[in-house]
């Protein structure tokens, strides 16, 4: 940025006080923190913009390694994608291990996806006082095989135990549909060393811990410049409507909310709506079609996952698009693709359904990096945030505090450029094709 240069936000970045949204998190949200509008000026090394997991996570970090933080957060911390998600705690990416693989080599690959096993472990261990109010007292997540292919799914499962050191266990057809009651599933495999949050109230707990750290967090705070102060842009200047901030460094993680705060990021960016939807209390129905207590997604592009909340009521989530229906279509739809899976649940009702935007790259890798020194990036993390924006947030503060290199191991997932302003519409036209290869696939793999 040169000395000056000035980034604005759009509309949609400039909406502020906004409460959360009604979906099953905010309704049982327990955890609070303490935090205010920003209206004063103050001076930081690092300024965190973007109150999501990878925001606070990064703010973590580096009030745990002795920096002095200050957080933006233009709604409530966790309102968008960290707030609203499955819930669904698990090493990897969004990205297929074996295309890591063919893309990086094995070493390269294993190296990535061990930092994702550290972020998990640390997870846990960030948790453990509060176990209660966050974490699932059920571990463990199934991953469905809507086609008939059980060689490859077994070849997958000894790859991933023999070279990622996992423990994945095979689960026969027969296994698999005892324990769920549909004819969709033909096999699968259960990982174990998964979780399953109250994902609100982890985004929350994770801020509590960055402001007990020393960081300090404002929301309802929008920043509406950012300006690089000199020529070198050794410090910077981040304005929100009441209040101002200079730092020496920044740190976009705004992800699908980025707007155009960074032309750059903003490029590189595909805010994609997803939807969730919770189901009314089953009672005795639900054991009509699951008999087990784990999570499940399947194998799809345009996959499901699902799991049991509050004792008797389906979480279900899944589609990718661009449309916004109104929450009364919303329930329609979601329980349709419900009631594709397990058809003796006709009837049921949705108690309420939502969406929201993640943030998407082109490669499905997290970007990590700096734009030029003092300046940097931690997004696209959609579709499996839960635990590599923990990893997210460690790396850059580790970089930031402690001069370490380890994000540049991401080097090859830079900012490819989306498509904007087409980029929805692209995005929208290629998932409507992927679910014409999943129905195609599954029809002839019967």
């Amino acid at each position: 940025m040169k000395a000056n240069e000035i980034h604005d936000l759009d509309s949609v970045q400039q909406v502020s006080n906004m409460k959360y949204i009604d979906n099953y998190y905010s309704r049982t949200k327990s955890v609070q923190v303490a935090s205010a509008s920003l209206g004063e000026k103050l001076s930081a090394e690092v300024c965190v913009i973007g109150g999501g997991l990878a925001g606070v996570s990064t703010a973590l970090g580096l009030a745990e390694r002795g920096r002095s933080a200050v957080l933006l957060e233009a709604n409530q911390i966790g309102w968008g994608a960290s707030g609203r998600n499955g819930g669904f705690v698990a090493s990897g990416f969004s990205q297929n291990p074996l295309v890591l693989i063919e893309k990086l080599g094995l070493a390269h690959a294993k190296q990535l996806y061990t930092l994702t096993q550290k972020a998990y472990e640390l997870i846990q261990l960030r948790v453990k006082d509060v176990e209660a109010e966050i974490k699932s007292p059920i571990q463990g997540t199934v991953t469905a095989s809507w086609f008939n292919d059980s060689d490859g799914l077994q070849d997958y499962i000894h790859t991933m135990n023999t070279e990622f050191g996992e423990s994945f266990e095979y689960w026969s057809k027969e296994k698999i549909n005892d324990m769920y009651l549909t004819s969709r599933y033909h096999c699968g495999y259960l990982e174990p060393d998964t979780s399953h949050f109250q994902s609100l109230n982890y985004a929350l707990h994770t801020a509590d811990m960055a402001s007990n750290a020393g960081a300090r967090i404002f929301e309802q705070s929008p920043v509406t410049k950012v300006v690089g102060i000199n020529s070198d842009s050794a410090r910077w200047k981040i304005s929100t409507p009441n209040g101002e901030v200079t730092a020496d460094h920044i740190v976009y993680a705004c992800s699908g909310y980025i707007g155009s705060l960074q032309s750059k990021l903003s490029r590189a960016t595909l805010p994609v709506a997803t939807y969730v939807l919770l189901t009314e209390p089953l009672g005795a129905r639900l054991k009509t079609a699951i008999r087990a207590p784990y999570a499940v997604s399947d194998n799809r592009f345009s996959s499901n996952y699902y799991r049991i909340v509050q004792n008797d009521q389906l979480l279900w989530g899944g589609r990718v698009s661009m449309f916004h229906p109104s929450q009364q279509a919303l329930k329609k739809i979601m329980l349709k693709d419900l009631l594709s899976v397990y058809p003796q649940l006709q009837g049921i009702r949705g108690e309420v359904a939502w969406g929201g935007y993640m943030g998407y790259a082109r490669h499905k890798m997290p970007q990590l990096g700096q734009l030029k020194p003092g300046e940097w990036y931690c997004q696209g993390f959609g579709g499996h945030g839960m635990a590599t924006t923990t990893m997210g947030g460690e790396l850059i503060a580790s970089a930031i505090a402690n001069n370490d290199d380890t994000w540049q191991a991401f080097a090859p997932f830079g900012l490819d450029y989306v498509g904007k302003p087409f980029g929805p519409v692209i995005a929208q036209l290629a998932y409507w094709s992927y679910q014409i290869q999943d129905a195609i696939k599954s029809q002839l793999s019967r």
